[in-house]
């Protein structure tokens, strides 16, 4: 037996994946990922790919950057573990603190580390249920989220998100949250309606739930500025002002998740600025260290943490944290991962990419089954219809976009099926030819699709 096949073998018999069919597995195996370098990763077969979603939405500088891994192994000789607990704290959590401050939007100004983007929601429903008792006012717990949204997989950030899958057999959600319309035009607007209207009959649905729920009762209204394990969907014009405006008017939180949108995948540092719009409080992970370390922030405003900091001082302490909360080695390659994103002046990048990148897929909408092609920045989707004209969904859902997922693998390119839509989120590190690569690479994946499609009469 190959060392493939016999860790295949250990992999199948001791680990559960997440997102797996663990029958399915079983029968058919892990695909081994040995090695990376820059956009590219190699299986144990020795098989390349161009690692087409960043892994997951999060490697900004690729694979193998090594001013990353000198800044995690000089912190692991110099303090390798301490906590921020009681008052104590180090270097590497305080600077990166610092600089997560100083890029973030106006007024966030505090920060509080998490290891995982679902902590960090997490942490944010906690910090608010915590601000408004200390305010006064124990009623205003509900949260306002959106149909499609992923917030996290906790029992907490996953009552959040609004994906019925991650949902069913789990218990969810736990919270009082209540999930609207997805702001998605092409899936969800009525027929006959303009974009504007669609714009326009969302914001009522907010105002019209928050008559009915009551302003007092709703603690904050959280959503991604781009959707993206959601299928990548990109809000309407003026959907995101007018939500801030909404929230302002009824003094209701705005949490902007930039778990996935954060530190110029959008093209600008955050998603919220590409969408006009200042949250009260961020959630930010992934880009946050290109994924190197498990690290993750929660970023608030003056009046929240003035709130929550006046709470602590009359109960003697804010009890909620984490072993590896500000981790020295995961805040000290944040830290690096930072200044390198900046010096190499990838947001801008990722802007000047943007326009290339999103034609390329704009340009499958030649094909007969994608219906729409979508997204911002270095971030973007095709849909996969059974019929363009009427945008009817094949009858199994989920099935052909699995075809094309291993068309696209046997290309050599790393996607991600989401459903039946496939995302495209690029390393902010490529270059304008190794963006081309994989959109070709993906063409020909859709290409193949086309043709099994029509072979096996899926319809």
């Amino acid at each position: 037996m190959t060392l493939a096949n016999s860790l295949a073998a250990l992999d199948a018999a001791h680990q559960l994946h997440p997102f797996t069919d663990a029958r399915a597995l079983e029968e058919k195996g892990p695909i081994i990922i040995e090695k990376g370098d820059g956009v590219r990763v190699w299986d144990s077969t020795g098989k390349e790919y161009l690692e087409g979603m960043s892994g997951l939405w999060s490697v900004a500088l690729g694979f193998g950057e090594e001013r990353l891994v000198k800044a995690a192994h000089e912190q692991l000789q110099k303090l390798p573990y301490y906590h921020t607990f009681s008052a104590k704290s180090h270097e590497p959590s305080i600077r990166l603190a610092e600089k997560i401050a100083e890029m973030a939007p106006e007024g966030l100004n505090h920060v509080f580390f998490t290891n995982s983007g679902s902590e960090a929601n997490d942490t944010v429903v906690k910090l608010v249920w915590y601000m408004n008792n200390a305010l006064g006012r124990p009623q205003k717990k509900k949260f306002l989220a959106r149909k499609n949204a992923y917030h996290g997989i906790t029992m907490a950030s996953g009552s959040l998100t609004g994906i019925e899958a991650d949902h069913t057999d789990f218990d969810l959600p736990i919270l009082p949250v209540i999930h609207l319309t997805t702001p998605h035009f092409y899936r969800f607007g009525a027929e006959g309606e303009t974009e504007a209207q669609f714009t326009a009959r969302l914001l009522k649905e907010i105002e019209d739930t928050i008559a009915r729920e009551g302003a007092d009762t709703i603690a904050a209204f959280i959503g991604e500025p781009v959707m993206g394990a959601g299928g990548v969907l990109v809000p309407p014009a003026g959907y995101w002002p007018g939500v801030a405006e909404i929230c302002r008017k009824n003094d209701i939180l705005l949490i902007a998740d930039e778990v996935i949108n954060g530190f110029g995948r959008l093209g600008t540092t955050f998603g919220c600025q590409r969408m006009g719009f200042t949250p009260d409080i961020m959630s930010v992970s992934k880009q946050l260290t290109s994924s190197y370390m498990p690290l993750a922030a929660v970023v608030f405003s003056d009046a929240v943490y003035n709130a929550v900091a006046d709470n602590s001082h009359r109960l003697g302490g804010f009890a909620h944290g984490f072993t590896a909360s500000g981790h020295p080695v995961a805040t000290a390659v944040g830290l690096e991962n930072l200044k390198i994103i900046e010096e190499r002046g990838l947001v801008a990048h990722a802007a000047e990419l943007e326009p290339m990148f999103q034609k390329g897929l704009r340009d499958m909408l030649e094909f007969p089954i994608v219906g729409e092609a979508r997204g911002v920045g270095l971030i973007g989707a095709i849909d996969l219809v059974a019929d363009k004209a009427t945008k009817r969904k094949f009858s199994k859902p989920g099935q052909v976009g699995q075809i094309a997922n291993g068309f696209a693998h046997e290309e050599g390119l790393i996607l991600r099926a989401i459903g039946d839509t496939l995302a495209l989120c690029p390393p902010m590190i490529s270059t304008e030819a190794e963006v081309a690569e994989m959109l070709r690479r993906m063409r020909v994946a859709v290409e193949r699709t086309v043709k099994a499609v029509a072979e096996q009469g899926i319809a």
